[in-house]
């Protein structure tokens, strides 16, 4: 990527996360990024911290980049892109990471090409996982650079875009799905004895080393969950009690209930 200039328009948590990893991964020089945010506060923060340029106007951002993050919120977008419509032109790649936003309508307010990202929270630790659709106008060459932009926080999920509600009630939600996880099992542990401190620790690395064995061994969580499920054993009464009290269906039922509402938020 090598003089392709990067814009971000919002200088929120998750353009700070995308913006240090290309950073760290050698993905872009600092002399590549600016960031636009109307709060003078947080572009200076990130001005200093990354050493990279920021501003106040969005458009001048935007004007001559090759690349535009829009990193605003959804409810915002229409406001900031009728903002950035003089700036922005057919030779410019638009990536949004506005959840709920069709590439439709973003094509219908800016004449750039759009790829569309649903990155995660863990992007924030470089742990992320984000699904990457590309717009009508957009190229595989396109792909392969937002794929290269978003590698640096995680894997990257190349998926056509009437999945993308589906991926953000797995990816997209599964962080809070996994924090409520451990949150329960930490209070439990509480109400048998543990302290609130061993409680959480414990909860929060049996999470880790699990999800860390199923990405290094890839085997099928199943099969391990059956490994460690000694036959008359303390885990298959614990699942047993757990699937009792409608475990593997209220998971659905969550799931089901997020993608709905991120349907319902792209209409």
């Amino acid at each position: 990527m090598k003089n392709l200039r990067i814009a971000f328009i919002g200088g929120g948590n998750m353009a700070e996360a995308i913006i240090g990893g290309v950073l760290a991964g050698g993905v872009a020089a600092a002399g590549q990024l600016v960031v636009a945010d109307v709060a003078a506060e947080r572009r200076n923060g990130l001005a200093k911290k990354h050493g990279i340029a920021a501003t106040g106007d969005n458009a001048e951002a935007a004007r001559g980049a090759g690349v535009v993050v829009l990193a605003v919120k959804p409810q915002q977008a229409g406001e900031v892109l009728a903002g950035l419509k003089a700036a922005l032109t057919e030779r410019q790649l638009l990536v949004s990471i506005c959840a709920g936003l069709p590439t439709a309508a973003l094509e219908a307010q800016a004449p750039a090409r759009v790829v569309r990202v649903m990155p995660n929270l863990p992007a924030l630790v470089r742990r992320g996982v984000s699904a990457i659709c590309r717009g009508s106008r957009a190229t595989e060459a396109d792909l392969d650079l937002v794929e290269q932009l978003f590698a640096a926080v995680g894997t990257v999920v190349r998926l056509p875009e009437e999945r993308m509600n589906e991926v953000t009630a797995l990816s997209g939600s599964g962080p809070g799905y996994v924090f409520a996880f451990v949150e329960a099992m930490a209070e439990a542990a509480v109400g048998m004895g543990l302290s609130p401190e061993t409680a959480r620790k414990m909860a929060i690395e049996t999470v880790r080393g699990a999800a860390e064995l199923a990405a290094q061994t890839g085997e099928d969580p199943a099969e391990l969950r059956r490994r460690v499920s000694s036959k008359g054993g303390t885990t298959l009464a614990g699942l047993a009690a757990m699937e009792a009290g409608g475990f593997s269906a209220a998971v659905a039922a969550g799931m089901k209930a997020a993608r709905d509402r991120a349907a319902e938020l792209a209409r």
